[in-house]
């Protein structure tokens, strides 16, 4: 499920919409703010196995465009686009950003099986 996160002031809204696996958002009109949850603005964070938000502090945080090869992360972690300026994170099935992949908007996360997931990217649109 993808979620939405919308900020106003200090208040924080979450939506989400799934529409047949598709990756379905709302426009954010909020900038993001410095940090949310441990992740700092322009980042995309991954939290530790079951952990939801785990209190703030994400397992890795990934900042420059590109392919980030992953190794031993199983079962459902969640994970957290928190770029600015439009970007979005994938998650990808193959290494190098290969295989299937599923992109999440800026401002948004989402709680997935990263069993199947070899490498996550970042890219500016």
């Amino acid at each position: 499920m993808r979620t939405s996160i919308h900020r106003a002031v200090a208040t924080v809204f979450a939506t989400s919409a799934i529409v047949t696996g598709s990756l379905v958002t709302t426009t954010v009109s909020a900038h993001a703010a410095s940090s949310y949850e441990g992740c700092p603005s322009g980042y995309v964070c991954l939290y530790p196995q079951n952990a939801g938000w785990n209190g703030g502090h994400p397992s890795a945080m990934y900042y420059w465009y590109g392919a980030y090869n992953l190794s031993n992360q199983y079962g459902t972690h969640r994970f957290f686009n928190n770029q600015t300026g439009g970007a979005v994170g994938h998650i990808c099935t193959g290494y190098n950003g290969g295989g299937t992949c599923l992109g999440q908007a800026a401002y948004t996360y989402s709680d997935d099986n990263f069993t199947p997931i070899n490498s996550i990217t970042l890219t500016a649109h």
